[in-house]
């Protein structure tokens, strides 16, 4: 498992003052029930899906989607999109900022996390990530005929999974070198010849006076104290998604340069934001 990213740099102001707790109380209490009403109707409708349509999922990411947009509305985040999102199965790799991240990448398109196995043991986040399809591996190239198995079915149904490479989040404003490991998965003979992979920059703008790192969260710092800073923002900032052009598998001579296309491709957007 990947060591949390710290670069030793003092962490953003995060205290919030009584004006920014009733406004993170008006948010958070419509929040929780939009999750709780999410999780509900994906718990009802799963069984049935389920029954007509096996592993795939034709109307629950939907409902994740639904959420995860009002989600973000909720928050006073404001989402920009740019590009296009593939259509049809594939890979889509990402930078890795915050626990954001997951309503942020789920908003504009169907997608399924792919995440480390421990995941699956947290408690409460497993039952989001479980709901919502999240595809659970370990990280270790002895896995590897399992994994590319486990994509391959995945990928028959039509799904679109989407790798955090960096195996960390960071403070929003770098994107660290992209681990190799997954993308050797892609370059299976089940996989090469019909596997495609969009890159995709997730690009935050914090509020106007905050700290820019303001929406990572990375290290050792706590959950609550961010989600609370967060809910609390007045106004809050945005993000940025950038889809890049999608690309072949089979065009790479290895998982190397491959994860060398999309780590260059993903880090652009991130960089111009710092400069702007």
């Amino acid at each position: 498992m990947s060591e949390p990213w710290d670069d030793g740099s003092a962490q953003p102001d995060l205290s919030v003052g009584p004006f920014g707790w009733i406004v993170a109380i008006l948010r958070g209490v419509p929040l929780v029930i939009v999750l709780i009403l999410g999780l509900f109707f994906t718990f009802l409708l799963r069984p049935f899906e389920k029954l007509l349509a096996g592993e795939g999922r034709p109307v629950t990411p939907t409902v994740t989607r639904i959420v995860c947009l009002s989600a973000l509305f909720l928050l006073g985040i404001r989402l920009r999109v740019r590009g296009t999102p593939m259509k049809g199965p594939g890979a889509v790799v990402a930078n890795h900022s915050s626990w954001l991240d997951i309503f942020v990448l789920n908003a504009p398109k169907r997608i399924y996390f792919v995440s480390k196995a421990e995941v699956a043991g947290w408690a409460g986040i497993s039952w989001l990530a479980k709901a919502t399809g999240t595809v659970f591996i370990v990280r270790d190239r002895r896995e590897a005929r399992g994994q590319v198995e486990v994509f391959r079915r995945r990928l028959s149904l039509g799904h679109r999974l989407l790798f955090f490479p960096e195996g960390t989040s960071t403070d929003s404003r770098r994107v660290l070198t992209f681990k190799t490991t997954l993308f050797a998965a892609f370059f299976d003979a089940a996989l090469r010849d019909t596997m495609r992979v969009q890159p995709v920059s997730v690009v935050y703008h914090a509020p106007k006076g905050r700290d820019d790192r303001f929406y990572g969260w990375w290290g050792g710092m706590d959950l609550g104290p961010h989600l609370l800073a967060v809910l609390a923002a007045l106004p809050n900032g945005s993000v940025e998604v950038v889809y890049h052009e999608p690309v072949r598998v089979a065009d790479f001579a290895d998982r190397k340069t491959l994860a060398a296309h999309c780590e260059a491709a993903v880090r652009g957007p991130v960089l111009d934001a710092l400069v702007a």
